[in-house]
């Protein structure tokens, strides 16, 4: 498929985001917010984030037709900081969530709930009640929760869109703990499944109140052709089911996020244009305006916005194999440390000074502070010699990461700063989450009851 202009100043500002990052590490040394007290800090370029719901929405709006709903729903699991989703849902955003405590962060962050949808795979019967009394959009997962919400519908005609999840069972990705319409996944009604389909067609007929039909079929690993497909098989199913009711029952189509991101390089591919584009090709009816539309989008709206910096601690070598020990590891890149081939990451070194380290390579390993062999970021990786007191930035990291700390070790929450680039280019910060103390830990380990077990 052809690039359009669109696309290509979409994945055009590499060199922009890769500007406002180098003036942003060397702000954060010469402003103070990384030194020996403080060897650790992330940073989220907002104008970054901006850019890609910008980016985002108006793709859809070009390619749909005029006056056809909406709903770009920001996947909180991405990013489950409240001035983010604050942030996203000033830029026009609303919510996907998965689990009462992603609810109360985009309440807190004033999201208002007809922009909220709730998706999760096991929702209690006192999440349900919840999210219709609040008017949140859900999406039931199984047969056993249509008939749970059966029951609450009848109890109460509830103020929310209800649907239902649909696994189109099209097929894995390269990464299969993220691929969701396999024919297995535990999403969803299966819907190649024997007589699942016309079971389907059968409870829309039977229960008018169901007006959405959901998948899923995007992750990394997944590419554009296969989501589309899945988006296909939705598009013909919510046909299917208003010519069989003889009416416009299926109003909206909510056809979930998962674009893949690249962690290869600065640049921002696939692009929204592109995905838009094998959409239009794909399933054609989805943008003539007779549905409305709910995307939920997450770690493309994010990843390439957030930066994890660290000090290097020490260096050493082992076995003829250089190391550097730093304070970035699994507490902030799980996926990296745990599965590393599926999740690699770029590493850039910075000077003491926050300039960019240069010199001739070697072979280090970047390793982080916890106590297990395998807290590594990268292995043999070709960099110039570290030292003490320098830097290493691992990129990508606004998604999945650093957003959603992992307590290993009990290492505390590291700080998370915004920044924006002034155009006489000033690097201004603004603190989003603060720093977690270590007498903060206690209190979330039990230290009230420290007798109960006796």
């Amino acid at each position: 498929m052809a690039v359009d202009a669109h696309a290509q100043a979409e994945g055009g500002s590499a060199e922009e985001t890769v500007r406002r990052r180098d003036l942003a590490v060397r702000a954060a040394v010469e402003q103070g917010l990384l030194n020996e007290e403080t060897p650790l800090l992330c940073l989220l370029d907002t104008a970054g984030i901006r850019a890609s719901a910008a980016a985002l929405t108006s793709a859809f709006d070009r390619a749909l037709a005029p006056g056809t709903p909406v709903l770009h729903a920001f996947a909180v699991k991405a990013a489950p900081l409240v001035p983010v989703l604050r942030l996203l849902a000033d830029a026009g955003l609303g919510c996907e969530v998965a689990s009462p405590g992603e609810l109360a962060l985009a309440r807190a962050a004033g999201v208002p709930p007809e922009r909220i949808v709730l998706d999760s795979p096991a929702k209690t019967a006192a999440e349900l009640r919840e999210a219709l009394a609040l008017g949140v959009a859900v999406n039931a997962d199984n047969r056993q929760e249509l008939e749970r919400l059966d029951a609450l519908v009848a109890a109460a005609a509830p103020a929310s869109p209800i649907g239902v999840r649909i696994n189109p069972q099209t097929g894995a990705g390269t990464i299969g703990a993220l691929s969701t319409a396999t024919a297995t996944s535990k999403f969803g009604i299966a819907l190649r499944d024997p007589g699942a389909r016309a079971w389907l067609v059968r409870a829309y007929l039977d229960r008018p109140w169901l007006t959405r039909l959901h998948t899923h079929s995007g992750s990394q690993g997944v590419p554009l052709a296969l989501i589309a497909e899945g988006v296909r098989e939705l598009y013909a199913l919510a046909e299917e089911i208003n010519t069989a009711a003889g009416r416009r029952q299926v109003d909206t189509l909510d056809i979930g996020g998962g674009l893949p991101v690249n962690f290869a390089s600065d640049a921002a591919t696939p692009t929204w244009t592109e995905y838009v584009g094998e959409l239009r090709s794909a399933v054609p009816g989805l943008f003539s305006g007779a549905y409305g539309l709910v995307t939920e989008f997450g770690r493309a709206l994010t990843a390439k916005h957030g930066l994890v910096l660290s000090r290097v601690e020490y260096t050493k070598s082992t076995g003829g194999r250089a190391i550097a020990l730093t304070h970035a590891g699994v507490q902030l890149l799980t996926r990296t440390v745990y599965a590393p081939a599926a999740w690699p990451v770029r590493i850039l070194p910075y000077s003491a000074k926050g300039t960019p380290l240069t010199g001739p390579l070697i072979p280090q390993d970047i390793a982080g502070p916890a106590c297990f062999a395998g807290d590594l970021l990268a292995a043999a990786r070709e960099l110039p010699p570290l030292s003490p007191g320098d830097l290493v930035c691992v990129p990508d990291t606004g998604a999945y990461a650093f957003t959603a700390h992992y307590g290993y070790n009990s290492l505390p929450r590291p700080p998370v700063h915004g920044f924006t680039v002034t155009p006489s280019d000033e690097v201004r910060f603004r603190l989003a989450r603060a720093a977690q103390s270590p007498s903060a830990i206690p209190p979330e380990a039990g230290a009230a009851t420290p007798d109960a077990l006796l």
